[in-house]
């Protein structure tokens, strides 16, 4: 309801504030340095006292912050600093945060109730999103398109949350081998932290740039606006559902590097993308790019819970999701900082490509899984 709509909004925002695009995706920027500082203070959190006292208030919170959007101005100030609340408050209800309860209920299916919960959720609400955003912009404006994500947010959120989620009970954790686990202190001074670290953050950091400006760089070369919201949704729907394909695999096949060569697809997925304006065509790049946004998304919890156990997950995993969502802020920034100097995205294209490729690499040097010990 930010990141995967975000490219809706650039160009209404834009058009009224009269700022050039890289002022605006600005803000992915913000949310990521926000959301950074956020991340690993949310995890400690909810490792103490549990997700449920922590994400239900934090979802109240992140909704108001998004209907917090609605009322700001062309004072550059009051906007980045709406954007540095909402990051603050959309880390506690993030996936991430959901992800520790998952791994604490399951073990020997994790991969699939993970890339379920993940992929078919957050997922198909990012597939979802883009259409209902654009009918919300098109009757209400960009302003009143945000009341009504927020609105969204908490007659959906809040009743789901309230009367289904659950923390794993002791007696769960205790069954449960990933139930132990390393202190973050101690897995940073690991190599495979750092790898999983750099790998993912270079992959998903991309591709997610990339995914926010698919309408608005199909839309720069004349095709409509329904065909490229209709390329997005794939993009989207097959991130969401490869999640699952790609969590099936891994607790079948539990290999690391059986991630790469999706990282691969995405890279002929980006060239498609950029290369041709055949709508076929374009259709299979949203597939292909899908395939890796959806490996990234889905193979980061999993490896953190394998490596590294679930009992101190949430430091864990705050870290690194910290690091990953600045680096989803600032390569959209990036993108657009390159179109504003440029008035393409190619050097920016061309970049994506070979990290993609070094984040390939990096997943072929991870060890088999093996919970770490002290």
């Amino acid at each position: 309801m930010v990141y995967t709509v975000f490219g809706l909004f650039l160009v209404p925002i834009s058009s009224e504030f009269g700022w050039p695009r890289s002022a605006v995706s600005l803000v992915l920027l913000i949310l990521a340095i926000s959301g950074a500082l956020s991340y690993p203070i949310v995890g400690r959190i909810i490792d103490r006292y549990g997700a449920r006292r922590v994400i239900i208030p934090g979802l109240l919170a992140f909704a108001a912050s998004v209907a917090l959007v609605s009322a700001t101005t062309s004072n550059a100030a009051h906007f980045y600093l709406t954007y540095a609340l909402l990051g603050v408050t959309a880390a506690v209800p993030s996936s991430v945060m959901y992800t520790k309860v998952i791994a604490g209920w399951f073990d020997r299916n994790r991969g699939f109730a993970l890339g379920f919960a993940g992929g078919v959720g957050n997922g198909t609400g990012a597939a979802i999103a883009p259409v209902f955003v654009a009918i919300l912009i098109a009757n209400y404006g960009w302003r009143g398109a945000h009341l009504g994500i927020a609105l969204t947010i908490i007659a959906i959120g809040l009743p789901t949350l309230f009367f289904l989620l659950r923390d794993p009970p002791a007696k769960r954790l205790a069954e449960n081998a990933a139930g132990e686990g390393v202190t973050l202190a101690v897995a940073r001074r690991t190599p495979t932290f750092w790898i999983i670290l750099v790998a993912i953050a270079l992959g998903a950091g991309c591709m997610t740039a990339v995914f926010a400006h698919v309408v608005p760089m199909l839309v720069d070369r004349d095709i409509s606006m329904e065909r490229a919201i209709s390329i997005l949704v794939t993009f989207s729907m097959v991130t969401a559902f490869w999640q699952v394909g790609v969590g099936f695999i891994l607790d079948r096949f539990p290999r690391p590097w059986i991630a790469a060569p999706f990282y691969i697809a995405a890279i002929v997925g980006l060239i498609l993308l950029e290369a041709s304006s055949s709508y076929t065509t374009l259709l299979l790049a949203g597939f292909l790019m899908g395939l890796g946004l959806g490996t990234e998304y889905g193979v980061l919890p999993y490896f953190l819970s394998r490596y590294f156990g679930v009992r101190h997950y949430g430091a864990i995993s705050g870290m690194v999701y910290g690091v990953v969502v600045l680096v989803q802020g600032l390569t959209p920034f990036l993108m657009d900082l390159d179109f504003d100097l440029n008035g393409n995205y190619r050097i920016a294209i061309i970049t994506v490509c070979v990290a993609m490729l070094i984040s390939a690499y990096l997943l072929t040097r991870l060890k088999p899984f093996q919970l770490l010990s002290r």
